[in-house]
């Protein structure tokens, strides 16, 4: 399903006024369709092109928009009309393909607006016309007020800018101004053939008008009648009434959303005061956290304060104590060094030890060796005295018999 974003107009989505606007611009080109190859550049939902098919030969819908194309086809099922996906800039067809070539209310879309009109002449055969249309750029964003630019739309144009553009790529271009006028009718009861209509002279401004609309050929054109378009809801002051009923409508429905509006603005209102008590409150305990937070900070400098202290006492002591620490780490350095002489010294004295010890055995053993031939030199000693205080020896000597012991 198709919606109205406000980009494209689509019949029974729209109001009645919108819709005639755009199609009046198609039954003004259906003038110049008739048996002719046509083709509707950014033709939309499809409805404009369907109108032209009423007339021309065979009609051709383009549009970049799959969504748009899809719901043409659908709708307007036409023996001589079918719609193609492209974009207006750069079209899938031959030089000359066209007779008739429209774009309403596409070029004020487009970053590449000129590309559209240079497209529009390759694709003229060569007494072809173009027909382009576009809103009054000063008139639309006076219409328009506060709601803003239309966001769909890239570059608008006012008169003199739409028709210098035009006559830099055609060499003929017919200007008309759109609009949408007040008119009274007097139709006869039975469908007539023709329709007299008297339009009074006078020039219309420009840059008062709603729409500018120019047809363009390569060839100098013949005249430029002034064109009435009277849709089947031409009843003005009953389509007013119509409107007025249902502005009325729409009024009570937002009378009433107002009175549902002013009763929940009452209820946020009460809503709001008990949310500024809560807050009065929350301000009193905030500024009651906002004293504790003081004192809190200050007992905080303080604690700092007396942790400075501490810490340069510890400092102190530390220092202290690493003086120490290094004095005793000299000591045992020192220590440690003597220990290692001592020990040096304990072992030599050990080795002499042994040395001596082993010494001090053999002494002993030559003590007990000279000792027992000290007894044994002592023994024999005795046994020599004895020997020589031996009568019998004295008496052996005296006859020259036995040893001579004197002399020892």
């Amino acid at each position: 399903m198709l919606e109205f974003t406000g980009e494209r107009v689509i019949p029974g989505q729209v109001d009645v006024d919108l819709l005639n606007e755009h199609l009046a611009r198609y039954t003004f080109a259906a003038r110049l369709a008739g048996g002719k190859r046509v083709l509707d550049a950014g033709c939309g939902a499809g409805y404009g092109s369907a109108e032209l098919a009423l007339a021309a030969s065979s009609v051709v819908g383009a549009d970049t928009a799959a969504e748009a194309v899809d719901f043409a086809r659908a709708h307007y099922p036409l023996p001589n009309l079918r719609f193609e996906q492209a974009s207006c800039t750069a079209l899938p067809h031959p030089d000359a393909s066209f007779d008739l070539v429209v774009a309403f209310e596409v070029i004020e879309h487009l970053h590449e607006w000129r590309q559209l009109l240079l497209e529009a002449r390759r694709l003229l055969a060569p007494g072809g016309q173009f027909v382009v249309s576009t809103p009054n750029r000063l008139y639309y964003s006076e219409s328009r007020g506060a709601s803003g630019a239309n966001p769909f739309h890239v570059h608008e144009f006012d008169f003199a800018e739409f028709g210098s553009e035009l006559k830099a790529v055609f060499p003929d271009v017919s200007l008309f101004l759109e609009n949408h006028v007040e008119g009274v009718v007097f139709q006869p009861c039975e469908a007539g053939r023709t329709a007299d209509v008297r339009v009074d002279a006078g020039r219309t401004a420009p840059d008062e008008s709603h729409f500018f609309l120019a047809v363009c050929a390569h060839r100098p054109q013949m005249g430029n009648p002034t064109f009435v378009y009277i849709p089947q809801s031409a009843n003005l002051l009953r389509e007013r009434e119509r409107h007025i009923a249902l502005l009325a409508a729409e009024l009570q429905t937002k009378n009433q959303w107002l009175d549902d509006l002013h009763r929940e603005h009452e209820q946020l209102l009460e809503a709001h005061q008990h949310v500024q008590q809560e807050l009065e409150r929350g301000n009193q305990w905030a500024q009651t956290l906002d004293r504790e937070l003081v004192e809190r900070r200050a007992r905080i400098v303080e604690l700092q304060e007396e942790l400075a202290r501490v810490t340069a006492g510890y400092s102190a002591k530390v220092k202290e104590l690493e003086q120490d620490v290094q004095e005793r780490t000299r000591w045992a350095l020192d220590l440690d060094t003597q220990l290692k002489e001592g020990v040096e010294a304990l072992h030599r004295t050990e080795q002499d030890l042994e040395t001596r010890t082993a010494w001090a055995h053999q002494l002993e053993e030559q003590t007990r060796r000279l000792q027992k031939l000290a007894d044994q030199t002592l023994h024999l000693q005795q046994q020599l005295e004895y020997y020589r205080r031996s009568g019998w020896v004295k008496l052996g000597r005296k006859i020259g018999l036995g040893p001579d012991l004197s002399a020892r």
